[in-house]
C-alpha cells in the first residue's frame, strides 16, 4: 500500500467496505461509533471478504445496543464480556462485535490494542475521521506486524499467538522487537483459554503464508506444552493435490505434526478432530517408518480410517507413490481406497438364513476385504464367497 493521505484513504475505504451493504445501517448506530480492527486492515490491503467481521466501538451501552439491534433485525445477540460491555451480533452470516469505548477517547482505546495494523479506526457516526495513533498505516505500507507495546501482549497472552496467525494470513513480517517480546513471554500463552488457542492454531495452519508462520512458531517455542515435535508438511509437498484437496489436507497434516494427541486434549479439541489427527499420526508412522509393506488387512483398515483424510497422508509420501495413490483416491469407485461392501447384513441373513451374531460381522469383514482387493466384484460373487467362508468356518451346513 503506497503512502496516502486521509483524503485519499477515506473514499477508498468507503468503496471497499461498502457500508451500504452491511446488515446494519449507519443511521442505526449511535453518534460516536467507529469501525476498528480487521475490517479496516483488510480493506487497506484489498483483501476484504464479501462478509467481513465488523468491530464497532460505541460510546456506551454496547450490550444493550446489540440486543436492541437483534430484535429489530432478527439476529442473535451474545454477551462476550459483561464487565467490559462487549457483545456479538450475528445477522444473516454476518458477525458484528460491539464494544464500549475503552478509555476517554478513541485514541486511548486504540493504544490498548494488540498490533498496530489492528489499531486503526474509522469514524462512522459522523463518517470520515481516521485515527492511527500507533502508526498502523505505515506498518501496512511496509508489510510489518508490530505490537503496540510489550504490555499489551502480556495483558492478553493469546495475542502472542495471534501475531503469528496474522503473518500466516496476511502479507506481513514480524517486526524484530515484537518477536523478541513474544519469545520473552512465550510461556504465558498457557494462560489463555484452551479453546481460543486451538482456534488461532486452526486458522494459522490454513493461511497462505503458513509455512513462514509455522517456522516462527517453532523457533519461538510457543507450543512448548503441546508440541508433537514432528516434521511439519509444507505447501511444496502438496503440489500434486488440487486446490480443494490441499485446502483440507494440508491444514490437517500441519496441525497433526504440530500438536500432540495429549496437546489436542488439553486444548479441548473436539472428539472428531482428535480422532482424525490420531489416526493420521498412527498411519503416517506405519507407512513412513515401517520396514515392510502393510498387509492386506492393514491396508484396508488404513483406508477405512483415513478415507476422507487420505490426501493428508498422501502429500507426505514419496512423489511416485503420491501419483499412484492420488489417482486411485480420486476414483470414487475404487474398492480399496473407498471401502464398501457389495452386500449388507440384511441380505446375508436372507440369502443364507443367518441370524445376527458375531459370525455375521466376521463374514461382512471378510467380504469387505475380498471386494477391496477385487477377488469378488458383484453381489452374486459375494453371496457365493460368504457361503464358502461360512462352510470353512463350520458355521454353514450344506
Amino acid at each position: 500500500m503506497a503512502q496516502a493521505s486521509a483524503d485519499v484513504l477515506i473514499p477508498l475505504l468507503w468503496e471497499r467496505l461498502s457500508p451500504e451493504h452491511w446488515p446494519v445501517r449507519l443511521t442505526q448506530l449511535p453518534e460516536g461509533t467507529a469501525l476498528v480492527g480487521g475490517a479496516i486492515r483488510d480493506a487497506l490491503l484489498n483483501q476484504l471478504s464479501d462478509q467481513p467481521d465488523l468491530d464497532f466501538i460505541v460510546p456506551s451501552n454496547a450490550i444493550a445496543l446489540a440486543k436492541s439491534l437483534s430484535k429489530q433485525l432478527g439476529g442473535t445477540a451474545v454477551v462476550l464480556d459483561a464487565e467490559r460491555d462487549i457483545a456479538r451480533l450475528v445477522l444473516n452470516n454476518w458477525t458484528i462485535d460491539l464494544a464500549r469505548l475503552d478509555g476517554q477517547t478513541i485514541e486511548q482505546d486504540l493504544l490498548r490494542r494488540d498490533y498496530g495494523v489492528n489499531a486503526i479506526a474509522l469514524g462512522l457516526r459522523p463518517w470520515g475521521e481516521l485515527w492511527d495513533p500507533t502508526g498502523g498505516l505505515s506498518d501496512l505500507r511496509d508489510g510489518r506486524l508490530r505490537a503496540v507495546s510489550e504490555g499489551n501482549l502480556v495483558d492478553d497472552p493469546l495475542r502472542l499467538l495471534r501475531g503469528l496467525r496474522l503473518i500466516s494470513e496476511r502479507p506481513l513480517a514480524l517486526e524484530a522487537e515484537t518477536q523478541q517480546w513474544i519469545a520473552l513471554h512465550h510461556k504465558r500463552l498457557g494462560q489463555a483459554a484452551p479453546e481460543r488457542i486451538l482456534s488461532e492454531l486452526q486458522r494459522l495452519v490454513r493461511g497462505p503464508q503458513a509455512d513462514a508462520a509455522i517456522a516462527c512458531l517453532k523457533t519461538l517455542d510457543l507450543l512448548h506444552g503441546w508440541a508433537a515435535g514432528e516434521p511439519v508438511p509444507t505447501a511444496v509437498m502438496a503440489q500434486r493435490l488440487n486446490a480443494s484437496e490441499a485446502a483440507e489436507a494440508l491444514p490437517l497434516a500441519r496441525l497433526t505434526a504440530l500438536v500432540s494427541d495429549e496437546g489436542l486434549s488439553q486444548l479441548r479439541a473436539s472428539r472428531n478432530l482428535r480422532q482424525r489427527c490420531r489416526r493420521l499420526r498412527q498411519w503416517r508412522r506405519e507407512v513412513m517408518q515401517c520396514s515392510k509393506a502393510l498387509g492386506e488387512q492393514e491396508r484396508l483398515q488404513m483406508h477405512q480410517d483415513l478415507e476422507h483424510d487420505l490426501p493428508a497422508l498422501i502429500l507426505q509420501l514419496p512423489e511416485e507413490q503420491q501419483t499412484a495413490w492420488l489417482e486411485r483416491w480420486r476414483d470414487p469407485a475404487d474398492p480399496l481406497f473407498h471401502p464398501s461392501n457389495p452386500v449388507d447384513g440384511t441380505m446375508l441373513q436372507r440369502e443364507l438364513d443367518l441370524r445376527p451374531g458375531p459370525h455375521l460381522g466376521d463374514v461382512l469383514n471378510h467380504l469387505r476385504l475380498e471386494f477391496a482387493f477385487r477377488r469378488i466384484t458383484s453381489k452374486n460373487e459375494a453371496i457365493t464367497a460368504a457361503r464358502r467362508f461360512l462352510r470353512e468356518m463350520g458355521t454353514l451346513c450344506d
